[in-house]
């Protein structure tokens, strides 16, 4: 049977121009073909899917995370400033 290089299908062959049965055969044969390859390309996508959703959830645990961080410098800045200010009303304004 030869192979279409374009697109790589089969092409019609003389067998098929003449007999029916044969015709019939030979399109059972390729719709089998499709339906395998179909099958495993719908694989490859669930594969994907299930690639891209862990994809998803690592981005977003690492936005949590550096949330997470954020917020403890921040706190971390705040309460610097307020005993900051709490040692300098204290050294500059009671013990004057």
């Amino acid at each position: 049977m030869p192979l279409d290089k374009e697109n790589n299908m089969l092409e019609t062959t003389e067998i098929e121009k003449k007999s029916l049965e044969a015709h019939v055969e030979l399109c059972a044969e390729r719709y089998n073909a499709l339906e395998d390859k179909m099958s495993v390309l719908g694989d490859h996508i669930t594969d994907l899917c299930t690639m891209v959703k862990e994809v998803k959830d690592t981005v977003a645990r690492m936005a949590d995370k550096r949330n997470d961080q954020i917020m403890a410098w921040g706190v971390g800045i705040i309460g610097f400033l307020i005993a900051t200010c709490g040692w300098l009303i204290m050294h500059y304004v009671l013990l004057k």
